[in-house]
């Protein structure tokens, strides 16, 4: 099996897609208690270790197969300043010390939009400089969560950077040949499951793939679907983006519905075996801050095969 080395782990998104692509952990690293409890909850035999990246030492894990990470968003993201570089919360340099001391064949980062703007040309390519010194061949992509089932408009940068000697055999993943299930189509179970009534004409009402789902952060953002252009499209989808409910209506409720974390999880493309620890906000946030599993998958896949690809040429020579 390969190994991949797994940072800013989160709450497991990136990590279910790699394990459903085929790749073992040889250790998760996240500065987050609580993602670091609903990893080791979900996966007790998971390496996880709670450290801060800038202290965290790769040399133990040389030679793994992957290095994959979903480094902080603030930093590019066009909802906040946008100080790259400046950022204090920029974990690139970080992530770069650790594919040094690592050299994995493969290097696989998500990141935000923001991170493709105009603002950070200048900084893609000294990323890419730096990765290219270090035997890699970059190049990334903006993959839309919609374009791999997840029924979410959340469009995400992901980079992908391969040994030279194996880059020829990487492709880029193939979209789905379908549109994701709606909004209703995908909930109505969990919306329904106390009963309500009105469950049937919400699920018809629901008939669109929902908005990006926004987790927030420690310092703003609390247990709702984000801003109020967010908020508006949940409501044309009959939702309530107000707040995050602790359970589905009831069988006489009236008026627009809230998610529940389940629900936003399954909306993430999370399965639903997989638990979340915390309270509400905590949960709503981990959930909401993730990579969807799916997207996670399909990059890991490909970048699979293509390693799995270069090692059979290696083995016929």
């Amino acid at each position: 099996m390969l190994e991949a080395v797994e940072v800013c782990a989160g709450a497991g998104g990136q990590a279910i897609g790699l394990e459903n692509a085929g790749f073992g952990h040889s250790v998760l690293v996240d500065n987050d208690a609580a993602c670091c409890s609903t990893l080791r909850l979900n996966r007790p035999k998971w390496n996880v270790v709670g450290n801060d990246l800038k202290l965290f030492d790769g040399r133990p894990y040389k030679g793994a197969d992957l290095f994959a990470g979903g480094l902080p968003c603030p930093p590019f993201s066009v909802a906040g300043k946008q100080l790259g570089a400046l950022d204090e919360r920029n974990l690139f340099p970080a992530a770069i010390r650790l594919i040094d001391e690592i050299g994995p064949r493969a290097v696989m980062i998500e990141n935000v939009r923001g991170f493709l703007g105009a603002v950070f040309d200048d900084y893609r390519e000294q990323l890419k400089r730096q990765l290219g010194k270090l035997g890699y061949l970059a190049d990334w992509r903006l993959l839309n969560a919609s374009e791999f089932g997840v029924p979410q408009l959340r469009p995400r940068v992901v980079i992908v950077a391969i040994k030279k000697n194996y880059s020829e055999c990487f492709d880029w993943p193939a979209v789905a040949p379908h549109n994701p299930a709606t909004v209703g189509t995908v909930l109505h179970d969990l919306m329904s499951a106390k009963g309500w009534k009105g469950a049937s004409l919400w699920k018809d009402r629901a008939d669109e793939i929902a908005p990006t789902i926004v987790g927030g952060s420690k310092k703003h953002g609390g247990p709702d679907l984000g801003p109020s252009r967010a908020k508006n499209a949940w409501a044309q989808l009959g939702v309530d983006g107000m707040g995050i409910a602790d359970e589905a209506p009831g069988h006489s409720f009236i008026g627009r519905p809230r998610l529940t974390v389940r629900m936003v999880a399954r909306l993430q493309g999370f399965p639903d075996d997989w638990q979340f620890t915390g309270r509400k906000t905590s949960a709503y946030r981990q959930v909401g801050n993730a990579f969807p599993p799916p997207v996670a998958c399909a990059v890991a896949e490909s970048v699979r095969a293509c390693l799995n690809v270069r090692r059979k040429i290696r083995v016929v020579k």
